[in-house]
């Protein structure tokens, strides 16, 4: 592919960084045996991961770097992927964090002003093997046909070499990743002199959650995932968050203690994700996978409570066992999922807590949903006015 002369099109910009097409041969084989050829893309090399699709039209770099698609390779349904370069500042997380990526098209140059470098230097430098010229719609029919499951993607390895080195790949289903991707050391963002204080814990948060929150006047501690909460409590926090991430939620009894033990404080607790998931296995309601799962920016919601419905972005392979809300009259459903009726959100009655299975955060996506950041700061809010009014009362 030739290079393009720079030229100033309103807000299009040309790149003229000079690179080399793309020629080397890839393949890429699923669990089931479905093996397709194409080219490669980003470091030349094998990877393997849980095959998955996500529908969401842009932000792919938001998508590559998000924490919760950690041992996964992203099949893009958007035919162009490439075309817009990279951005620092639009990344989850310091680094990509998939195993591996599928696209039909592939572009090497870009057209936005504001990008740093191209998509395929990007992945080169994180070292991410991808494949692209695939058939990505029959890819994604046959995913959705079959479920989500493992697959390995090469450039160095012949066809009859890939069947040993799936193997080798281990299965999504009891695989804890949240303590992978989470921060090694605690740290802080925000205005120390907020009225709010907020403990994160950190199973795989994205950037873009922690920003919502100081955004609206809070002071956040971002802690380790495997954190007690004892050490957390010391740092004397209004409210608590649980956060996004990667991996299976039932196998992680070390955070649904750390839920169960907030929940006993009555603080108020939002969590996201996986932290929805954990805030359901914390109160004895379990989770199951998904057959493929949902992936996008562009899912349905209903939200039980003010009877609104919600577009919103979508990232998980695991929810909320339904059968089991009956366990426990002090959960509350408060959001579904149109298409298919699965568990979106949940609040308990008898405390100052909730969470949704989806990205209020939107980063990719639609922002029906950032409400719910208000919701959880309104309540953390009169929280501190109740134990205000009990220290007065007391005393």
């Amino acid at each position: 592919m030739p290079s393009c002369r720079a030229s100033n099109l309103g807000n299009v910009f040309l790149s003229t960084q000079p690179h080399q097409t793309l020629s080397q041969k890839a393949y890429l084989l699923l669990h089931d045996g479905l093996t397709m050829e194409g080219i490669a893309i980003g470091k030349s090399g094998t990877t393997g991961g849980e095959i998955c699709f996500n529908t969401g039209m842009t932000g792919y770099q938001e998508i590559y770097t998000d924490p919760s698609y950690y041992g996964q390779i992203i099949v893009n349904t958007t035919a162009h992927i490439g075309n817009y370069g990279t951005v620092q500042e639009e990344q989850e997380s310091d680094q990509p964090t998939i195993s591996g990526l599928v696209v039909n098209e592939f572009s090497e140059s870009f057209s936005r002003k504001v990008s740093h470098e191209s998509l395929q230097k990007y992945l080169e430098k994180h070292g991410i093997v991808g494949i692209a010229n695939i058939d990505t719609r029959k890819l994604v029919r046959h995913i959705r046909s079959k479920g989500a499951m493992n697959a390995i993607i090469s450039s160095s390895l012949k066809p009859d070499q890939l069947k040993v080195e799936l193997a080798k790949v281990p299965n999504m289903n009891g695989l804890e990743l949240a303590s992978v991707v989470s921060t090694k050391e605690a740290y802080e963002t925000g205005d120390p002199n907020s009225a709010i204080r907020i403990a994160a814990l950190d199973v795989g948060i994205k950037k873009n959650i922690v920003r919502c929150l100081v955004e609206r006047g809070c002071y956040v501690k971002v802690f380790p995932a495997k954190t007690s909460f004892s050490v957390m409590e010391a740092w004397n926090p209004d409210g608590y968050f649980i956060s996004n991430g990667p991996g299976d939620p039932s196998v992680m009894g070390y955070a649904i203690k750390t839920v169960q033990e907030i929940l006993k404080t009555d603080k108020p607790l939002f969590g996201i994700c996986l932290g929805n998931q954990l805030l359901a296995l914390a109160c004895g309601i379990s989770t199951y996978k998904m057959h493929h799962g949902h992936r996008g920016l562009n899912h349905p919601v209903k939200n039980l409570v003010t009877g609104l419905g919600e577009m919103t972005s979508q990232n998980h392979g695991f929810a909320i066992n339904e059968k089991d809300i009956e366990k426990n009259p002090d959960v509350e459903v408060t959001h579904l999922h149109l298409n298919d009726q699965t568990i979106m959100g949940i609040r308990l009655k008898n405390k100052k807590a909730f969470s949704v299975q989806y990205h209020p955060e939107a980063s990719p996506g639609p922002h029906d949903s950032r409400y719910l950041f208000d919701e959880f700061v309104a309540m953390v809010r009169e929280s501190k006015k109740v134990v205000r009014r009990q220290a007065v009362v007391g005393s």
